[in-house]
């Protein structure tokens, strides 16, 4: 597996699917590449998955907080395990607003040195500049908790 990425590095690059429920109610699906998203700040949030409990807190907490995301020139795009049809599902259950990208083969989460065989992949979040380097990362050992909206913009104000 690979070591995560140092901050001060680039990020690895990839390509997933993903989807983006509108305001219509329409999930838009599509590929989602980090290439594509630079230019501005982005927060990856890799999270173990659809519909448990810390993960649903921690997205609608996210979700609540998009307009301080935004406020900052930031992304949100959340990576999980599951497939697309899970996806939609939770997006629609909680009203999530950012994207979910499915990584089922955990190759991303491979890449950032956060997958954990037979288990999935450690709650992570990278906070990457508009260069695509990485300038902040908080890497859950058990995951129980996770990273609140005020840290993360306190981190993404210093950009």
């Amino acid at each position: 597996m690979a070591k995560s990425p140092e901050v001060g590095s680039p990020a690895p690059d990839f390509t997933l699917p993903g989807l983006l429920l509108s305001t219509d109610g329409t999930a838009e699906h599509r590929d989602y590449r980090l290439a594509d998203a630079k230019g501005s700040p982005l927060v990856l949030v890799f999270y173990p998955g659809d519909n448990t409990p810390v993960c649903t807190k921690q997205l609608c907490s996210y979700t609540s907080d998009l307009d301080r995301f935004r406020d900052l020139g930031a992304t949100v795009w959340g990576i999980s395990p599951q497939g697309l049809e899970s996806h939609e599902a939770f997006a629609r259950q909680y009203d999530l607003r950012f994207p979910l990208l499915a990584d089922p083969e955990r190759t991303v989460a491979k890449a950032y040195g956060i997958a954990v065989p037979g288990l999935g992949l450690r709650r992570s979040v990278f906070i990457l500049d508009a260069d695509g380097t990485v300038h902040w990362r908080h890497i859950a050992l058990a995951g129980l908790t996770f990273q609140q909206t005020d840290t993360l913009t306190e981190q993404l104000a210093a950009l």
